[in-house]
């Protein structure tokens, strides 16, 4: 049987931003219900966005 170990956090650096009032309520919609939270909406929208950008400039190469 595996052991259990605490996961450590990623580290993390604080970041105020401003959002357009549609996009957060866009957000807001699309989390209602869920586990999800802004944060993490936002955070795994742009790992898939930076993702997707480095895709686009490897296929330019």
């Amino acid at each position: 049987m595996a052991r259990f170990k605490l996961p450590t956090p990623p580290s993390s650096t604080n970041k105020t931003i401003r959002f357009p009032n549609d996009v957060i309520e866009g957000v807001e919609e699309a989390i209602r219900g869920t586990d999800c939270n802004f944060s993490a909406f936002v955070i795994a929208a742009t790992r898939m966005a930076l993702e997707d950008l480095k895709e686009q400039e490897q296929a330019d190469t």
